[in-house]
């Protein structure tokens, strides 16, 4: 009789890679680059582990993992969506596996770079102030650096505004003092006593001023105006000045009656 054959017993352990990383690199063409976490190492298998034996009389099935048409090296990128950034820019985002999502930046047509998150952790990137998250589920964010304010520029005081006048002064009948004004705001006369003691000012808008009994005016008289004084306590004695220059041009005298 045949001794039974001993069965041989075979034991396989399946070890499971730990990516110690979760971000990528973006290179970016031109001078700044996304600050990111390093990257994560590729799957390995820890030594003196024995890989799973195969019985060759039994028939193996392997089910593929690689979808039709693209490269067993590389996973297929499903496209999710496109996220505008804070800065304007936009992250096209994709699917690629099982807690496995990549955010490609664009800035107009030109490529920044890509974000990488796997293991259910997120991705970090920075470029040029523009700050970018992408998260395990698919979902970015994006903050922007505010810029330093300017230091504001000391200004010069503005140079006070020198009004231009030109004046005639004259010396009325009643010993007071006329000083015809020819302004940046228009005509005016100031009147003021002998000594200086200002009295009050007409222009062409209040042409009418009365000061113990005598009466100043300023009349329009076609082109030209005029300044008339009255003696209001002789019964009306008037004497008409040119008010360009100051100069007497007119008297009228009431004649008095008996």
């Amino acid at each position: 009789m045949r001794s039974p054959r001993p069965t041989s017993r075979r034991t396989a352990f399946r070890t499971a890679a730990v990516l110690a990383g979760a971000t990528a690199v973006l290179a970016l063409p031109v001078g700044a680059a996304f600050a990111d976490s390093p990257a994560a190492p590729d799957p390995q298998v820890l030594p003196g582990v024995e890989q799973p034996a195969v019985d060759p009389t039994f028939p193996q099935t392997v089910p593929s993992t690689v979808p039709a048409g693209a490269s067993p090296t590389k996973p297929a990128r499903g496209y999710v969506t496109t996220a505008r950034l804070a800065d304007g820019s936009v992250a096209k985002i994709y699917d690629v596996g099982v807690d496995h999502v990549e955010a490609d930046v664009f800035a107009g047509s030109t490529k920044l770079g890509t974000l990488v998150s796997r293991d259910g952790r997120p991705a970090y990137g920075q470029n040029n102030g523009l700050h970018i998250t992408l998260y395990p589920n698919g979902t970015v964010s994006s903050w922007v650096e505010a810029a330093p304010k300017p230091k504001p520029k000391p200004q010069s005081k503005p140079k006070p505004v020198v009004e231009q006048e030109s004046a005639a002064r004259i010396v009325m009948p009643d010993g007071n003092v006329a000083e015809a004004v020819y302004g940046v705001h228009g005509k005016r006369v100031d009147l003021s006593t002998a000594n200086g003691h200002r009295l009050g000012t007409i222009d062409l808008k209040d042409p009418n001023a009365l000061n113990d009994g005598w009466m100043y005016k300023l009349v329009r008289d076609g082109r030209h105006v005029k300044f008339v004084v009255i003696d209001g306590k002789s019964g009306g004695n008037s004497w008409v000045y040119d008010f360009d220059s100051g100069k007497l041009i007119e008297r009228y005298t009431v004649a008095s009656g008996k």
